[in-house]
């Protein structure tokens, strides 16, 4: 689904993408995890063409993503949602506005089947009766369930999840995440997910990469990461990244 080869990305002096090479099946939910820093974010960027690597290919459904026309990009990322960190709500918004604001935009559908597909977005994740709140009424945990529910409205091939679990409490995140996956249970889009969650992202995800110096150290699904023999990968998933690397 999507691919990323030898892809080189700078910031002055600063290598935060370092010839990375990734490719994330369709159908899965593929987490990247890796130390604060490491350019996961920017990762995402670049799959969705927010950025552009400095050297390297991208495509996304066979398709380059690079030095196209900006009528082609959106063409392409239509098939894309997104979920962000802090959910990324509109504050002068109702949650429905907030959820109904991307068939507003790029639709023309009528006002009743806006409204229909709605109130069903929300019943997808969880809510009822917070149409008419406004976001600073709504919990943390409140907030990533309407910013997954307007991220599924358009019904994305590919959706994007940057640290979707940051700032909640433990149940909570552990409710998010059972979320997340039985969402892409289903509607079997295909998932990339940014995440500090260890270990609990490994319950989730078919697929991990562990990102590192601006190169994906290793892949594999979750058992084979959990279980890895590599030793950065075993001193990240053991909270001990901290201290000195052992590389031999």
């Amino acid at each position: 689904m999507i691919r990323m080869t030898n892809v080189h990305k700078s910031f002055g002096d600063q290598k935060v993408l370092n010839g990375l090479n990734l490719e994330i099946p369709a159908g899965d939910i593929t987490a990247v995890i890796g130390p604060s820093g490491e350019g996961k974010s920017v990762l995402l960027k670049h799959i969705i063409g927010l950025m552009k690597p400095d050297s390297g290919r991208i495509e996304v459904d066979g398709e380059s993503i690079l030095d196209i026309r900006r009528s082609q990009l959106n063409r392409i990322r239509e098939k894309f949602g997104m979920l962000f960190q802090n959910a990324a709500l509109f504050d002068s918004m109702t949650v429905f506005e907030n959820v109904a604001f991307p068939l507003q935009e790029k639709t023309r559908l009528p006002k009743e089947e806006i409204e229909q597909r709605v109130r069903s977005a929300l019943e997808d994740v969880g809510l009822k009766n917070v149409n008419g709140k406004y976001p600073d009424e709504l919990s943390g945990g409140m907030k990533k369930r309407v910013g997954l529910a307007r991220a599924l409205l358009l019904n994305p091939k590919i959706i994007l999840f940057d640290e979707p679990t940051t700032g909640l409490d433990p149940i909570i995140k552990r409710a998010i995440h059972q979320l997340i996956k039985e969402t892409h249970q289903k509607f079997g889009f295909t998932a990339v997910i940014v995440s500090h969650e260890i270990p609990e992202i490994f319950d989730i995800a078919q697929n991990v990469a562990m990102l590192f110096r601006g190169e994906i150290l290793q892949i594999g699904t979750s058992e084979e990461i959990r279980n890895s023999g590599h030793p950065v990968v075993r001193q990240f998933i053991s909270g001990s990244l901290d201290g000195p690397i052992q590389l031999v």
